[in-house]
C-alpha cells in the first residue's frame, strides 16, 4: 500500500499556515515514480460524485502520460487543499515545492488525459512541522492555490469526536493510480469502499518497523480484515471521507490491499486541531493563520 514518499520511489508502484473558512463538522517510463497510485479492489467513479479530490501534477518532474499527477489531495476551501507531508518532500519533487515551477492542482476532471476541469498554479506550499518521517505522524500539509475552486468542491472536515470515525464506519477513498498493486496505473478517477478499524487493530498490524509506526493520535486506519479493497501508491494526500465529512488523508502502509496490512491515514481531527480551525466562515477563503503552531513554508 503506500508509503512514504520517499520510501516509496525506491520500489515499483502498486496504487503555517495560512488557514480562515475551513469548513468543519462535529478527510513516462523514465520519470520518477509517484507517491501512491490508485485504488486497488476499487471502481470507476465520475469526479462529480467526489469533486473535492485533486491531483497533484508536475509534468516536467513525472512526465505528460499522466499529466503529471504524482499524488492526491482534497479540497477543504475553495484555494485550500490537504495533502500529505511526504509529497511535499524534495526527495520526490526533486527540489524544494516553491522551486517546482509548474507544480499544479488538477480538479473537476475524471480522466487525467482529458482537458477537462482546472489546472490551478500552486501559490504557496506550508508542510507541517511535526510530521516525522521515521513514524510517518503528522503527515500533513497545506496547498494554497492561485485562483479558486467552485464552492461545490469544498468537503468539510470531521473535528474531534465525529461519529465518523467509529470503528466500522463505511468511508469511500478515491484516487488515481495502481489498480492492481503490480503496476498499472489508471487515468480515470476510481475509488474503493472501506471500514475505519478500531485503534487496536492498527497497532497490532504496525507496532514498529521500516514501514512506520501507529500512532492512533495522529493517525486511524482502514481498509478490510481479510485484504481487499485499498489505496496504495499514487494516491498519497488522497480523501477518505465518511458521511460527507473528510476522516483521512492516505498515508502509508504495507503493500496494497494485504490482510492483516490495513491503509494508514493521517487522522484529520489532528489536522483540524494543529491548524486551530473550527466551525464554517462560509467564504470560502484559505485558513486564518493556525492558533498553535505555524506551519512551515517550503
Amino acid at each position: 500500500m503506500r508509503r512514504s514518499l520517499g520510501r516509496a520511489l525506491i520500489r515499483p508502484l502498486v496504487l503555517a499556515a495560512t488557514v480562515t473558512a475551513i469548513p468543519l463538522m462535529s478527510a513516462s517510463p523514465a520519470a520518477p515514480t509517484a507517491v501512491r497510485s490508485v485504488v486497488v479492489g476499487g471502481f470507476p467513479i465520475d469526479v462529480s460524485q467526489a469533486p473535492w479530490t485533486v491531483a497533484l501534477s508536475s509534468r516536467d518532474r513525472f512526465g505528460g502520460t499522466r499529466a503529471g499527477q504524482f499524488c492526491g489531495g482534497v479540497a477543504i476551501a475553495r484555494t485550500t487543499v490537504l495533502t500529505a507531508a511526504h509529497c511535499m518532500n524534495e526527495d520526490v519533487l526533486g527540489a524544494p515545492p516553491d522551486r517546482v515551477r509548474d507544480l499544479k492542482v488538477i480538479a473537476g476532471r475524471t480522466d487525467l488525459l482529458s482537458d477537462g476541469g482546472q489546472e490551478i498554479a500552486v501559490r504557496d506550499v506550508r508542510v507541517n512541522p511535526g510530521f516525522d518521517s521515521a513514524t510517518n505522524s503528522g503527515d500533513f500539509a497545506v496547498v494554497t492555490l492561485a485562483e479558486p475552486l467552485p464552492q461545490n468542491a469544498v468537503i468539510a472536515m470531521a473535528g474531534p469526536g465525529d461519529p465518523a470515525y467509529t470503528p466500522g464506519t463505511k468511508a469511500l477513498v478515491s484516487g488515481w493510480g495502481d489498480l492492481t498493486g503490480g503496476g498499472a496505473y489508471a487515468h480515470r478517477l476510481h475509488a474503493a469502499d472501506v471500514h475505519v478499524l478500531a485503534d487496536d487493530r492498527c497497532g497490532r498490524a504496525y507496532p514498529g518497523g521500516p514501514d512506520g509506526v501507529y500512532r492512533a493520535a495522529s493517525m486511524l486506519c482502514a481498509g478490510e480484515a481479510a485484504g481487499g479493497p485499498d489505496a496504495c501508491q499514487g494516491d498519497s494526500g488522497g480523501p477518505l471521507v465518511a458521511g460527507g465529512r473528510l476522516i483521512g488523508l492516505v498515508s502509508w502502509g504495507s503493500g496494497c490491499g494485504r490482510a492483516g496490512s490495513p491503509g494508514v491515514y493521517t487522522r484529520v481531527s489532528e489536522v483540524v486541531r494543529a491548524l486551530g480551525t473550527g466551525g464554517d466562515g462560509g467564504d470560502g477563503k484559505a485558513p486564518t493563520k493556525a492558533r498553535e503552531r505555524p506551519l512551515r513554508s517550503s
